[in-house]
């Protein structure tokens, strides 16, 4: 796919800020016509920068090619303030606070290498942080996903239905005589 251009960015930016808006709302927030919101979303969803409800966006689309994980030693008095800081940082993709070693981790996205060390450098100069080690990502083999563990507990609340919708009869039986 061509490079995103300045709607397809706004209507990117106002389907992960909501998710369940529909074509009307979103033609009124990006300022274009409903046909022209609907057919960039079968491009944009055709090309797979975007995916499922609209909250999964392919970064790489967006020019976010490199993927660093960051294991983040901090002060522990300084925590939620290392975390405020990691907030401000727009490449941060998530923070978690982590047993082990190590204090946090973080998932970082940048363009390229000097973006990511500039970013590095940006959560170097947080107050708190001692040090920090990061791992590049090479290749995504499993991309974030859930619909797995949703089809187990469908599975799961579909066995627990039929069990409860069993013959009374059934009831004192023990189990390897059912």
């Amino acid at each position: 796919m061509s490079a995103l251009d300045a709607t397809d960015l706004r209507l990117v930016l106002a389907l992960v800020e909501e998710p369940r808006a529909q074509i009307a709302e979103l033609a009124a927030r990006v300022g274009v016509a409903r046909n022209t919101v609907q057919s960039r979303l079968r491009r944009l969803e055709r090309a797979e920068v975007l995916r499922g409800s609209g909250r999964d966006v392919d970064l790489e689309a967006l020019g976010y090619d490199v993927v660093a994980f960051i294991t983040l030693e901090v002060v522990h008095r300084e925590l939620d303030s290392v975390v405020a800081g990691l907030r401000r940082i727009p490449t941060v993709l998530e923070a978690y606070e982590i047993s082990g070693r190590g204090d946090i981790w973080c998932r970082l996205v940048a363009g390229d290498t000097h973006e990511l060390q500039s970013a590095l450098r940006q959560v170097l100069r947080i107050k708190g942080v001692i040090r920090s080690e990061t791992v590049l990502a090479l290749h995504a083999h499993i991309a974030y996903r859930a619909d797995s563990l949703l089809r187990r507990a469908v599975d799961r609340t579909r066995r627990a239905a039929e069990a409860a919708a069993a013959p009374a009869s059934d009831a004192g039986l023990p189990i390897m005589d059912r």
